[in-house]
């Protein structure tokens, strides 16, 4: 494959160029049945219709392997607090929301006080002046604490005595949970319903053919979670691998269509609300190391059920109080089921972020995967990112160690935690590209994987080929824009779409920081086009 002129064949078509010495990928019945040089293709498809790909690029679509569709679509279609400054700036946008939905509760994500110049977060009465009697759910952008108003906290009164309680500040823990129940209670099933269709919507046009879901009772609720399965079965979407978070519920699992009872089951909190769960002091408030929610002998009870059940189990952890919880909690599963039919359920940790060499050789043995976000590296890595002040430079170079996790084998999917961070999975294979510790970086072509492949891997599916442009793999690709793109290598002729490395093809477009990403054209899931931006000159 020594030129740029690719053709595709998808249901009849093939996507061409006007080169003689073309390759091709040729697709039938949502299957992918040919990837080589372009004449056999086209012989063994003579009637099927001939489209110029014009040098666009094709590659295997993305896994998004933790998110939460509600709560991004909330976001995508309301209020957009990320881009808030300053405590002013927030309280200025509660206002202008509030007005312009008068009567309508508020839901709004994405603030981050630790970029601001002015850290110093609004008072409950200064939100309350800015909100009137219109209650506000106000989430973090790590959604581990909101700021909240009087109105909303008068629905859930019950949380002015649970743990993380604040009268002025954001609310934490189990306070934080009773006003989110009270505040998803507040969305009409139309508008969750709209919130789960855009997200599914933009999740397609990013390259996206499948999402993991994360929900639990302490997420977004039953309702929620079955109506975004039953939303995803329609046609032209992408596929919901849902996991509901709940120590011991594997009936409620299978009742609900869960793929497991796994997903945000916290072990403990976040890094940014200082809820993670640490083996000493956090650096910028040594009053507290975090929050653990459970402890080894019931974490190893759940992973003991799950496996009997033959069900994903899986975690939220991320302090290295709780890895080591959650480590211990493995070792007694093992002594109840056994190394090989625990290690057969491939269990699931999210985020997994303070791990150490030794705890990943365990768990890889295990047969555990780790659902790992890169873009939380690029958004609070670094000597002078949130990690730093929350735990100083030296425990923060450790955080989020890719290479060390796969060095050990244990297996990395790659996601967003959308709506922690965006929906940009290109963004996220550069993240892990360029990772601010240089010790814990991967190969671009290993990142990939991690965010194509080895997301269908972490639900189960491990038949060799799903998530590769392989013949006999599932037709999950997507079509991308290479105008302007540098490729990462340095014969401009290389044919670009494939990424086996067993092909002898060359590498992805560059990821270099400040570099143009690709942007999706169209997005097919199973032969099924489920985004569609793409033209052709023919």
């Amino acid at each position: 494959m020594t030129n740029d002129s690719t053709t595709l064949l998808l249901g009849g078509r093939i996507y061409t160029s006007s080169s003689p010495d073309a390759t091709a990928l040729a697709v039938s019945g949502g299957t992918v049945v040919w990837v080589g040089q372009d004449a056999p293709a086209r012989a063994l498809h003579p009637d099927a219709e001939v489209v110029a790909l014009d040098g666009a690029f094709v590659a295997p679509a993305f896994v998004d392997a933790h998110v939460h569709a509600t709560a991004t679509g909330l976001h995508l279609t309301g209020l957009d607090l990320t881009g808030a400054r300053s405590g002013a700036e927030l309280l200025a946008a509660v206002r202008a929301a509030v007005a312009a939905a008068p009567g309508e509760v508020l839901l709004a994500h994405g603030w981050d006080e630790s970029g601001w110049e002015q850290p110093r977060l609004p008072s409950r009465a200064e939100l309350d002046e800015a909100a009137g009697a219109t209650p506000v759910y106000l989430s973090r952008v790590d959604v581990h604490s909101a700021l909240v108003s009087t109105a909303l906290v008068d629905l859930a009164p019950e949380a002015r005595s649970a743990a993380g309680f604040s009268p002025e500040g954001p609310l934490t823990r189990d306070a934080h949970h009773r006003v989110r129940a009270a505040a998803r209670a507040a969305i009409t099933p139309g508008r969750r319903s709209a919130a789960q269709r855009a997200f599914l919507t933009e999740a397609a046009a990013r390259g996206i053919v499948s999402v993991h879901e994360c929900g639990g009772p302490d997420i977004a609720g039953r309702d929620d979670f079955t109506g975004l399965l039953a939303l995803a079965d329609e046609p032209g979407l992408p596929q919901v691998v849902g996991y509901w978070g709940e120590l011991g519920a594997i009936g409620t699992a299978r009742e609900l269509g869960a793929h497991g009872v796994a997903g945000d089951l916290f072990v403990d909190g976040a890094l940014g609300s200082r809820t993670a769960a640490l083996t000493s002091p956090y650096a910028d408030d040594p009053s507290t190391s975090g929050a653990l929610y459970a402890d080894a002998a019931g974490i190893a009870e759940h992973l003991a059920a799950a496996t009997e059940a033959e069900l994903q189990a899986g975690f939220h952890v991320i302090g290295d109080a709780a890895v080591a919880e959650v480590v211990e909690g493995f070792r007694l599963a093992e002594k109840q089921v056994g190394q090989r039919a625990l290690a057969a359920c491939h269990h699931r940790l999210e985020h997994l972020e303070m791990v150490t060499a030794e705890q990943a050789r365990a768990l890889a043995g295990w047969g555990v995967v780790a659902s790992a976000q890169p873009l939380f590296d690029e958004a609070w890595g670094g000597p002078s990112g949130m990690y730093a002040d929350r735990l100083g430079g030296e425990r923060a170079a450790g955080l989020n160690p890719f290479a060390a996790l796969a060095a050990e084998g244990v297996v990395l999917a790659f996601g967003s935690d959308s709506p922690v961070t965006a929906l940009d999975p290109w963004a996220a294979v550069r993240a892990a590209v360029h990772h601010h510790t240089p010790e814990a970086r991967l190969s671009a072509r290993a990142a990939f994987t991690a965010h194509t492949r080895a997301g269908h891997r972490a639900a189960g599916v491990n038949d060799g080929v799903t998530g590769s442009l392989v013949p006999g793999a599932p037709a999950h690709y997507a079509i991308w824009d290479a105008h302007d793109l540098v490729v990462a290598t340095a014969d401009t002729r290389v044919q670009r779409w494939s990424t086996d490395p067993r092909s002898g093809v060359p590498p992805l477009p560059r990821l270099d920081p400040g570099t143009p990403l690709p942007k999706c054209l169209r997005t097919v899931r199973g032969g099924a086009v489920l985004h569609d931006e793409f033209t052709s000159a023919s």
